[in-house]
């Protein structure tokens, strides 16, 4: 199902104009998928929460241990998911590791000094930077974040198996390309890298991906 309209950020229309100017793959993909665009599901703390619910294992899993954990801290914002008892946490299906890994996600949002809102002033380097030191959290985790949450134009998850793939079959014939295209093609794209990522995920799965 499409995002709603308003879930486009302000720049997405000028990133499809450009990148299907600059790359035929992609001027494809921009007209196979008029009506589709990012999207955004719950705050920044659930999104990062529940990336780390779903590590290492199935996505079906993943979203039958997140209902769980949505029943047992309904609110499922940092003091709630604190206050809830580690046994109900545990019961909903997650290890000892990952409600330890919840709990220091809970308590950096907590503490971060300004609030969520500091973000908005801060580079995506930064931002990694900050993020990559709660336990649990790696940069593919932060680089979801960039594009599903902050709405950042210019990030490419180039560890993203879903992206690696996308580009073989786009770019490589099947192949994985090699450092130097890599490195083209994301000089090609830039200002806009995140709307390329959506677009060549799309290539692969037609629904748009909510986090």
């Amino acid at each position: 199902m499409p995002a709603p309209a308003d879930r486009r950020p302000r720049w997405w229309t000028a990133a499809c104009v450009d990148l299907a100017a600059r790359d035929p793959l992609l001027s494809k993909l921009i007209a196979r998928h008029p009506p589709m665009r990012l999207g955004s599901r719950g705050d920044a703390f659930q999104t990062l929460a529940r990336s780390i619910v779903g590590q290492q294992v199935s996505v079906k899993a993943a979203q039958s241990v997140w209902a769980r954990v949505g029943l047992a801290c309904p609110s499922l914002d940092p003091a709630a998911l604190l206050a809830t008892p580690v046994d109900s946490l545990r019961a909903c299906g997650l290890s000892g590791r990952k409600v330890e890994y919840l709990h220091d996600l809970a308590r950096h949002f907590l503490a971060r000094p300004g609030g969520l809102g500091g973000w908005s002033g801060m580079n995506d380097a930064a931002i990694v930077e900050e993020l990559t030191a709660v336990r649990g959290i790696g940069v593919w985790t932060v680089q979801m974040f960039l594009i599903f949450n902050l709405a950042r134009p210019d990030v490419l998850p180039l560890a993203d198996l879903g992206l690696r793939r996308a580009l073989e079959a786009g770019h490589g014939g099947g192949h994985p390309l090699p450092p130097p295209v890599l490195e083209r093609l994301s000089r090609l794209w830039q200002p806009w890298r995140t709307a390329a990522t959506w677009y060549l995920w799309r290539s692969l799965d037609p629904e748009p991906c909510v986090h």
